[in-house]
Formats: C-alpha cells, sequence, structure tokens
C-alpha cells in the first residue's frame, strides 16, 4: 500500500490526491500511535487486597507505617528513595468520605514538588494516601489503598498508577510479619518457661521426699530409700515403641522414636503426659499410656 501511495504521487502532479495525501499520513503515522497505546498506564485503580492476619495485627501494623513520615513508591527529585515529611491525619478532603465499613487512615505530604508516578504531576501540590482497614473473619482481613496528588494552585488532580499503594502495601506486610514473628517468638518463650518450671517444682518436690524419707527411716538404709525413689520415677517404653514428642501434644514434633524397653526417667507429670529424659540425656515427652514401671 505505501509503495502504491507513492506511485501514484511521482506520477504526476494531477495524481496528487486528498485521499492518497491521507493515506501516506496514515501509513507513516500508524507505528508512532501503537508505540504510544502500549505504553499507557492504568490511573486512579487504587490497591486492594486480603491479608491472612487477623484484624488487630492489620491496624497495628498500618498504624505504624502511617506514623513513619514516609510515603513509598514516589519522589521529588532523582536522586531520593522516597518522599519524606509526611504526617499522619484523621481525614484528608482530597478524598471522599468514606462510608463503608473498617477503619480508616491518611498521610499526608503537602508542599510536594511534582511527585513522581502521578498522571501529568507538575507544580507543588498535596500528597495524600488513603488506608482502609475491614475485618473479614478472625483470621483474615481486607486492606484498601489509595493515593492521590492535587495542585496547590490550580487545583488540578493528578490520579496515582498504582505504585505508592503497591509500595506501601508491601511496607505494611513486612510489618505484619514482623508482629507475627515476635508472637511466635513470645508464644515459644513462654512454653520453655512453663516447662522449665514445672521441671523445678518436680526437682524441689522430689528432694523434699527423699530428704522427710532420709530423716524418718531408721530401718531402712539411705541408699535402699534412694532406689526407691528413683524406681518410683523410673519406667520402661511398653511394645510397639512410642515417639518422643518436643512438646505435650500429639501434633508436636517428633524428637526421636524410643524402641520398645527403653528406660526413662519422670520429671514432670501430666493427666496425659510426662516429661521425661532417656539414659542419654534426651529430653522430651511421651503419652503416658505408652509406659510402664519397670518389672
Amino acid at each position: 500500500m505505501f509503495s502504491l501511495v507513492l506511485n501514484v504521487v511521482i506520477s504526476g502532479r494531477k495524481a496528487i490526491t486528498p485521499v492518497a495525501c491521507l493515506l501516506l499520513f496514515c501509513l507513516c503515522a500508524g507505528p508512532f500511535v501503537q508505540g504510544r497505546e502500549k505504553q499507557k498506564e492504568t490511573y486512579n485503580q487504587g490497591y486492594s487486597t486480603e491479608i491472612a492476619a487477623p484484624i488487630d495485627q492489620v491496624l497495628e501494623a498500618v498504624e505504624f507505617v502511617v506514623a513513619d513520615g514516609i510515603i513509598e513508591g514516589t519522589k521529588e527529585y532523582d536522586k531520593d528513595k522516597f518522599i519524606s515529611g509526611a504526617t499522619p491525619e484523621n481525614k484528608s478532603p482530597l478524598f471522599a468520605a468514606w462510608n463503608g465499613p473498617g477503619k480508616t487512615f491518611y498521610k499526608v505530604r503537602t508542599q510536594a514538588l511534582a511527585p513522581r508516578n502521578f498522571k501529568e504531576s507538575a507544580d507543588q501540590g498535596t500528597l495524600a494516601v488513603r488506608y482502609v482497614v475491614q475485618q473479614k473473619d478472625a483470621s483474615r482481613t481486607i486492606l484498601r489503598i489509595d493515593a492521590v496528588f492535587v495542585e496547590d494552585y490550580r487545583h488540578a488532580v493528578h490520579p496515582s498508577n498504582g505504585t505508592v499503594e503497591l509500595s506501601e502495601y508491601k511496607d505494611i506486610q513486612d510489618q505484619i510479619d514482623a508482629i507475627q514473628q515476635k508472637q511466635r517468638q513470645a508464644q515459644e518463650a513462654e512454653k520453655h518457661r512453663e516447662q522449665e518450671l514445672a521441671r523445678q517444682a518436680l526437682q524441689r518436690r522430689q528432694e523434699a521426699e527423699e530428704a522427710t524419707a532420709l530423716s524418718t527411716s531408721s530401718t531402712e538404709s539411705v541408699e535402699q530409700r534412694v532406689q526407691d525413689l528413683r524406681r518410683q520415677l523410673e519406667r520402661v517404653v511398653k511394645a510397639p515403641g512410642a515417639p518422643l514428642k518436643s512438646a505435650p501434644f500429639q501434633s508436636a514434633t517428633t524428637l526421636k522414636a524410643l524402641n520398645t524397653g527403653t528406660e526413662i526417667v519422670i520429671l514432670i507429670s501430666t493427666t496425659y503426659w510426662y516429661g521425661i529424659e532417656t539414659q542419654d540425656g534426651q529430653r522430651g515427652w511421651v503419652r503416658r499410656a505408652q509406659l510402664e514401671p519397670i518389672p
């Protein structure tokens, strides 16, 4: 088609018609128009996601990010990594009133100079981010984030291309991960503390019983009495063997498999479990029903 138009144009002035000129322009401009269409960005969509965390953890993480003074995913100058100097606010006129469920938070930076990733941003204005936290159920929370830039002089509204919202979400998710890790560590520390207290209580009781027995026994030798007390705390693993657990519940990690006839010493006694120590010094938990007195 392009060669045909050229032939028509070259063949003589009389052949240069408006239609030919139009065809020539479309052929030349077509690739540039297609290239511009491929570079189009989506603006003013916001970001919404479901987080696998209870709402109290998400609220704590959002409050931390809102108060950090940083707006991720944008900058004023190329050398910057982000925009700083933002402040937490209870509301912002840059957004319509939120009438839906959940709790809203705002982070605002005034006198921002043409921040990146906002459509055709220019001049100085106010940059605001809104966070909406909604509870879905006991273990899941919905988070929505929106960002907008409005010029001070012309009051022109420049929507975000989503980079700010996604970057702020990643920051919030990092905080949630840190909160959950801290809680897991606290729970593990509390479990170990309770086990140690139980072990110490059992040891004190054993020492008290031994001391009482030694002071009141006139017919039995001290050595025989100690052996009798020790036998009360010794057990043997029933057939076909038993798993040694890291904690007193069935889903706990199995530390090792105890063979039938393995002799152990009881350190802690509960309704359904014994806290035990093996002859090689390994400690753990075994169900009471899997042990029996030494014959």
